[in-house]
């Protein structure tokens, strides 16, 4: 029944799941047909084009869901990643520090606002604010690998290690630890892959 929006939310929330980000975004657009106020199927068309790294694709669907919802964090907090990737730092940064308004507490927002501190160069703002999210209730293994991220980068690397042993098997913590080696300052090898996701919700 292209009426159900929950059955389609559900069907693009599961192809995103898989990685199948076209399709997720194309079952969540059917629901909005139908439903053009639906601020889950909104979302889940942001997500999905998040996802595929298309974050200007995400903007309008977002920015929706937030004028229906103004209260609510994670279109904000959604925005904030696709104008990081739109090349748009200061709406990104504005997004980001609504969502940390609207949701002090919660460790995907306080992440998400870290890691564009990290990604412009406030590793210190960055950890702090990755510690915050650790200590939260509901901190997920992603929020705690990225402050390892962000404390291997400036070199302390003892400390990176052992939030990395906490959740991922030996060959991923060697994996991760080569690629911190590598991209910190000072001479290394060539960096590989980072084993943690980035929290968008």
């Amino acid at each position: 029944d292209p009426r159900d929006g929950e059955a389609g939310v559900g069907l693009s929330q599961a192809l995103r799941a898989m990685g199948k980000y076209e399709d997720a975004a194309e079952a969540a657009k059917r629901v909005l047909v139908t439903d053009p106020k639906n601020i889950e199927a909104l979302l889940e068309v942001a997500r999905a084009q998040v996802g595929r790294g298309q974050g200007f694709y995400a903007i309008e669907p977002a920015r929706q869901a937030q004028a229906l919802a103004p209260r609510d964090w994670r279109a904000p907090s959604l925005l904030g990643i696709a104008y990081e990737q739109a090349g748009r730092p200061e709406e990104a940064l504005a997004a980001h520090r609504l969502a940390a308004g609207l949701a002090p507490e919660n460790p995907t927002v306080l992440c998400n606002l870290a890691l564009f501190y990290a990604s412009h160069g406030d590793a210190r703002e960055a950890e702090t604010l990755l510690r915050a999210a650790a200590a939260k209730p509901g901190a997920t293994m992603a929020v705690r690998q990225n402050l390892a991220l962000v404390l291997g980068l400036q070199g302390r690397f003892d400390e990176a290690e052992r939030l990395v042993r906490q959740d991922l098997p030996p060959e991923a913590v060697a994996n991760n630890m080569a690629f911190l080696r590598a991209a910190a300052p000072g001479p290394a090898g060539p960096p590989r892959s980072w084993d943690a996701v980035r929290t968008a919700q």
